[in-house]
């Protein structure tokens, strides 16, 4: 089992093919390595056991048949619980959707499955996915893998977590302010959040609907790869995907290079609150993309001191509209229905039993920013930055290539230590949401170990809209050198469990 858990995606995928390994082997170690330690970890808030083998046993008679299997046909997946599926609970880490089962599948889901990626299960998240540490879920907190008493990201953190522990080679996971690179970086592992549009939202619960992307997460940057390829490309069911060809990603990550390539390092993405190992292995990282051929251009965007505000404004607004849906009359958690209460009574008993204190908090602040009298003030300010923002990335990129920073400002944190702090808990996406804000594309992968702590730092690599392979080029490149010259952190140094 040891030996099958700690293949990377794309190697598990060519001994299906060849018939060294069958799909049901796979899935069965990993089942069997999920039941061994997510009691520990607690990545997974549904193990899907009989579905997942179902999948495997079908593409084992596909291979038997001699048909021709995909890049990931049989290589199993953790789903984040914010995508439906088809038969099988969807709670988004809420109470308010505790036993809920969808009657159809999200376009994502769709696509994994017509891909014949085995999905184990759905993994646990912060509530509507509000949240940099997952300790938001319902359900409780998921561990990170690294050190069990650390958070494992949020708000994927149960996605990342799995991908850690060697539950699963691969994971899917959403991007709002940070929810897809902050988990990776504080796991060691590699997350992707594509260019906004890239990636169907459809099926997808909804937090803001303007920042919102699903993404690939996994192991290395071609396995990475391997699962944007899956999932990406144009849905006609989701208003806002982009009628495009999806970039040429898998091909940049197995050529990966920065030779000629222009890096830009952005000069407020340090400083205070900064941990100073992040900053440490962040500068090796700059060092060595100069090592490998790229020019290094130091960049100023003012505009990006002011994201993290702006974020915390269009966020919670877009999050009070969207919310509304759950008002216990149609579907879900529903409370005080005995005859002795209205309508708006139920809603609004259903809404405090259902509703965790970070989706409250949101809920209030979003509503007050949408309020007559506030909404220039607060939510149409935000939106003006936002549009300042993207035009600092624009003037940025048309004197590089693409940015890189660290992902997070520190390494892991203590469950429990900002608990209580919402400023000190969102200050983990200060890197992270300007890329939501401008629809930019971002990758985080693993640039070494704190020293201070021994625990994993990410790397984050921002290209332009639509340009995703860059992020692949540039990654596979990094991700190489350190290979080289340190071993991987995560495949080298696996935490034991």
């Amino acid at each position: 089992m040891t030996d099958i858990i700690k293949l990377t995606a794309a190697e598990t995928a060519e001994k299906i093919a060849s018939g060294e390994l069958t799909a049901v082997e796979v899935t069965e170690a990993h089942l069997a390595r999920i039941e061994a330690v997510d009691e520990k970890v607690h990545a997974f808030l549904h193990v899907d056991r009989e579905g997942a083998l179902a999948q495997a046993r079908a593409v084992d008679a596909k291979r038997e048949r001699g048909e021709k299997l995909g890049p990931l046909a049989g290589v199993p997946l953790a789903l984040k619980d914010i995508f439906t599926t088809e038969g099988v609970p969807t709670t988004v880490g809420s109470k308010i959707l505790e036993g809920w089962i969808p009657p159809y599948d999200a376009t994502v889901t769709k696509k994994l499955k017509a891909a014949d990626v085995v999905i184990l299960g759905k993994t646990n998240m912060d509530e509507f996915a509000m949240g940099s540490s997952t300790e938001n879920s319902a359900f409780g907190p998921t561990g990170n893998p690294w050190d069990l008493t650390k958070i494992p990201g949020g708000s994927g953190g149960g996605s990342s977590a799995a991908l850690a522990s060697f539950q699963a080679p691969l994971a899917i996971g959403t991007d709002t302010g940070g929810s897809i690179r902050q988990p990776a970086a504080v796991t060691g592992t590699v997350g992707v959040k594509p260019t906004y549009g890239g990636v169907s939202r459809y099926g997808m619960v909804a937090f803001s609907s303007s920042l919102d992307q699903g993404g690939p997460c996994a192991r290395t940057v071609l396995d990475a790869a391997l699962l944007h390829e899956v999932i990406a490309g144009h849905d006609p069911l989701d208003s806002t995907s982009i009628d495009a060809p999806v970039p040429p990603v898998v091909e940049a990550a197995r050529n990966g290079s920065v030779e000629g390539m222009r890096v830009g390092v952005v000069k407020q993405f340090r400083g205070e609150g900064y941990q100073a190992g992040v900053i440490q292995r962040f500068d090796e990282s700059v060092a060595l993309l100069r090592e490998l051929g790229a020019e290094i251009v130091e960049l100023d965007c003012p505009s990006f001191d002011l994201a993290l505000s702006a974020y915390y404004l269009i966020a919670p607004s877009e999050c009070s509209s969207n919310l509304a849906r759950f008002d216990g009359l149609r579907y879900g958690l529903r409370v005080g229905d005995d005859g002795g209460h209205s309508a708006e009574e139920v809603t609004s008993i259903t809404r405090e039993a259902g509703f965790g204190p970070e989706v409250k908090r949101r809920i209030m602040l979003g509503t007050y920013a949408l309020s007559s009298g506030y909404y220039d003030a607060y939510y149409g300010s935000a939106q003006k930055v936002r549009t300042l923002i993207k035009q600092d990335f624009d003037k940025a990129f048309e004197q590089v290539d693409v940015i890189v920073s660290p992902t997070t400002p520190t390494t892991a944190f203590p469950i429990g230590e900002r608990a209580d702090d919402p400023m000190a808990m969102y200050l983990a996406d200060l890197c992270t949401i300007p890329t939501n804000l401008a629809g930019n594309a971002a990758m985080s992968l693993p640039c070494g170990l704190a020293p201070e702590d021994n625990l994993p730092v990410g790397l984050q690599i921002i290209a332009p809209v639509m340009k995703d392979d860059r992020l692949y080029k540039v990654g596979a490149a990094v991700e190489a050198a350190f290979v080289q010259k340190w071993g991987h952190p995560l495949l080298e140094e696996a935490p034991s469990l």
